[in-house]
């Protein structure tokens, strides 16, 4: 199969963003180019998304997932109370031990 060149214009600062966060995920733009259109050829569509976490703020991915994880175990509308309560209880518990 020949290769063949496509070449498009941008905005220099728009590249340099691109090719920076290409660089924080561990591509260069051209792979990351290269690897959208063939998936938008395998999937006739655009069917993935790559996201940094949010690295101004790293608690809040923490937040989120103990709020995942509160509502798997049915304890999400506990007061701060109740959660002091159920600490205690588990410290005496080990002190018993």
């Amino acid at each position: 199969m020949a290769n063949t060149l496509v070449q498009f214009r941008m905005e220099e600062a728009e590249k340099f963003e691109a090719s920076q966060i290409c660089a924080r995920l561990g591509l260069n733009l051209q792979s990351y180019l290269r690897m959208c259109t063939s998936r938008l050829i395998q999937e006739r569509g655009i069917p993935f998304s790559m996201k940094l976490e949010n690295e101004e703020k790293p608690g809040i991915s923490a937040m989120k997932r103990a709020t995942r994880i509160a509502e798997k175990y049915g304890i999400s509308d506990m007061s701060l109370d109740e959660i002091n309560e159920e600490i205690a209880e588990v410290r005496k518990q080990r002190a018993v031990l």
